[in-house]
């Protein structure tokens, strides 16, 4: 198989296209966390309905806003994509940013469990720094791998530490580990400075195509969002600004803000796997599209 990533707004999902129609037999499956959620579409870039029309996309509109996404549904579902994809005796071509999401599917991690009361009690705590301080104490190893500021990231690691009695570091294989695995992984990068005027046009797009009527269509179902959901970049904003907390100028720039520093956090993320081979886009002169398709070689044979 075939997987394309890297930080947000670095043309991913188009290249995949563009890949997926000059070597045809291919379905794309999207490796996105906020992806998955009917409704949220403009956000989340989500490909149009004419793009999953011409080539298949899996793993799309898969969950409803007020559900909690979790990546062990995430390996199920992907499971059944690839069940799918074969039998329509067709190849997968991954696509996305999400990095964990990508490791559990393609070198098969062993999440933790869930434990509900817990992750309640933890969510009553308004104060992430607290959380924080007490992951550090109870594992200073995973407390060291994430920003003290990431509320989700905390209360997870401190969930499965309560809960299970063990090191949340602990679990799995190690994301430090990163052996064969049969898939060529591509990462796409653009320069910081133009991916930030690429985050910037993008939510101005957005903006323009009705993100703030959408965020407010989905404030306004019977059922609250999920978690997850509520925490999607630019989605998050947008509802502060229809809370009243924020104006709109207020909003975009902090969405964007956050955007631009997300897309270094994924960018860290993926470089860490020195399996991935890295392309530059964005270059007035590059064609990322023929530097992919270079990279597979005899791509019909390689993926």
């Amino acid at each position: 198989m075939l997987a394309i990533v890297g930080p947000t707004a670095t043309g991913k999902s188009a290249v995949a296209l563009s890949v997926a129609r000059h070597l045809g037999g291919l379905e794309i499956v999207s490796v996105d966390s906020m992806q998955v959620y009917r409704g949220m579409d403009i956000g989340t870039a989500k490909p149009s309905l004419a793009d999953r029309a011409e080539i298949v996309h899996h793993l799309v509109d898969v969950a409803d806003p007020s559900e909690a996404f979790t990546v062990v549904r995430f390996q199920h579902e992907y499971d059944a994509a690839l069940a799918a994809i074969d039998a329509h005796a067709h190849r997968a071509l991954l696509v996305g940013g999400t990095g964990l999401y990508l490791r559990a599917v393609i070198d098969r991690l062993d999440p933790p469990g869930e434990w509900p009361a817990i992750r309640a009690h933890l969510d009553a705590e308004p104060d992430v720094t607290a959380l924080h301080a007490q992951l550090t104490q109870l594992d200073p190893l995973a407390a060291s791998r994430m920003a003290p500021t990431n509320r989700r990231r905390v209360a997870r690691a401190l969930e499965v530490c309560l809960g299970s009695g063990r090191p949340f570091s602990s679990f799995g294989p190690g994301l430090t580990t990163y052996g064969p695995n049969g898939i060529v992984q591509i990462g796409l990068h653009v320069d910081r400075g133009l991916l930030t005027e690429r985050i910037r046009a993008r939510f101005n797009a957005q903006m323009a195509a009705g993100f703030l009527d959408e965020v407010e269509a989905l404030a306004g179902r019977p059922e609250r969002l999920s978690r997850t959901a509520a925490q999607a970049l630019g989605y998050r904003e947008l509802l502060a600004h229809l809370r009243g907390e924020l104006s709109l100028g207020e909003a975009r720039d902090l969405a964007i803000t956050r955007t631009r520093q997300f897309a270094v956090r994924q960018e860290r993320w993926f470089r860490r796997d020195p399996r991935i081979r890295w392309i530059d886009v964005g270059a007035s002169d590059a064609n990322p599209v023929e530097e992919v398709l270079a990279l597979l070689g005899d791509s019909s044979q390689c993926i």
